[in-house]
């Protein structure tokens, strides 16, 4: 492998200085490029390898157990977390709220054409370190007559007071 350094007219076949640096800078002094670019390399690597690791596993740890939940309606919410909604249903978005008792754990789908749309709630679960939450928005069944105005669906999920990282999925 050979690399050129045209502002510095260096090359290197990237083993070193040695004999393989052929050319010189403006200053009259040889360049290597081959150690620079090692360790290029190898920061490389390392930040690859990091960010394999990082998504290798969903949340990093395994399922200690599911959660109890509740799912509830808007008029339900605490007061606070109903002036929140009324500003964010428009846009998606994904949010906790808790107060002395309870964790709800919000996921709202923005604007959508039409009425009819359900949201389930696949898996909502603890790990050593963090709860995933884990829900799907569902389009009208065909067939069915939905609402031909927007809506803004969103799902709040009422569950046990826990102080862990919630992960979205």
């Amino acid at each position: 492998m050979r690399i050129w350094n045209t502002d510095e007219r260096a090359m290197s076949d990237g083993r070193g200085c040695g004999k393989a640096a052929r050319g010189s800078g403006k200053d009259g002094k040889r360049r290597c490029l081959g150690a620079p670019l090692r360790r290029i390399a190898a920061c490389l690597l390392v930040c690859a390898a990091v960010l394999a690791g990082c998504t290798a596993g969903k949340t990093g740890s395994e399922k200690v157990r599911d959660l109890e939940f509740t799912v509830i309606g808007e008029a339900d919410a605490p007061q606070q977390l109903q002036e929140i909604l009324a500003q964010k249903k428009t846009q998606p978005f994904k949010l906790t709220y808790t107060d002395e008792e309870s964790l709800y754990i919000v996921v709202g789908y923005g604007s959508q054409p039409t009425g009819g749309y359900s949201i389930v709630v696949e898996e909502l679960y603890l790990t050593d370190n963090s709860i995933v939450a884990d829900t799907e928005l569902r389009g009208p069944e065909k067939g069915e007559t939905a609402a031909q105005e927007i809506s803004y669906p969103f799902i709040i999920i009422k569950t046990e007071y826990l102080e862990d990282p919630v992960v979205f999925q």
